[in-house]
């Protein structure tokens, strides 16, 4: 359970301001189609983070040992830093002509979140509890939390919550875990 509670916290919390939430956005606005854009939404992001907890999960039972633990805890610590620098939203926005808004989006998504720092961080969260179910539906239950509104609320949800203070909160967060990690390893 603490594993699927903390992806959940995890990646909700960085998962605002992030690109793959800008791009919900601007796929909210460009389609007006709340639901197909969240269905997309949701069957990239089980796909892509199912993809990334087994990876880090037989990745964890190879590479096992305190070093590796080590590298875990230190990958969170650089998701912290990581989290600190505000996301842009380059060429997610080109011209992607699909056949609907959840083929879009479905496509869209999945791609983005390539080498996302949500989709690293379900490998570490799925090394670090061993677990690719509970990781997995917890890294898409915080997209989900992060990104369904920014869908409804589309063009107010920039200014809903104040992103500083979001990419700080998760920041610290990722931090925490990192650090409380290399405690219990090396003291």
């Amino acid at each position: 359970m603490e594993a699927l509670l903390v992806s959940t916290a995890v990646v909700a919390l960085a998962e605002i301001g992030d690109k793959t939430q800008l791009l919900a956005i601007v796929l909210a606005t460009r389609f007006k189609k709340p639901i197909p854009i969240i269905l997309g939404i949701f069957c990239a992001t089980i796909a892509n983070h199912l993809l990334a907890a087994t990876g880090g999960y037989y990745l964890s039972n190879v590479l096992s040992g305190v070093w590796f633990q080590t590298a875990v805890a230190l990958s969170f610590v650089a998701m912290g830093v990581w989290t600190l620098i505000p996301d842009t939203l380059d060429d997610a926005e080109g011209d992607r002509k699909l056949a609907s808004a959840f083929l879009t989006t479905l496509v869209i998504f999945f791609l983005v979140e390539i080498g996302d720092k949500t989709q690293i961080a379900t490998a570490a969260l799925a090394a670090r509890f061993n677990d690719v179910f509970l990781v997995a539906l917890g890294t898409t239950t915080g997209m989900m939390l992060a990104d369904v509104p920014a869908v409804l609320l589309a063009e107010r949800a920039t200014t809903i919550v104040p992103l500083k203070f979001v990419r700080v909160g998760a920041a610290l967060l990722f931090l925490a875990l990192g650090l409380l990690q290399l405690i219990s390893l090396w003291w």
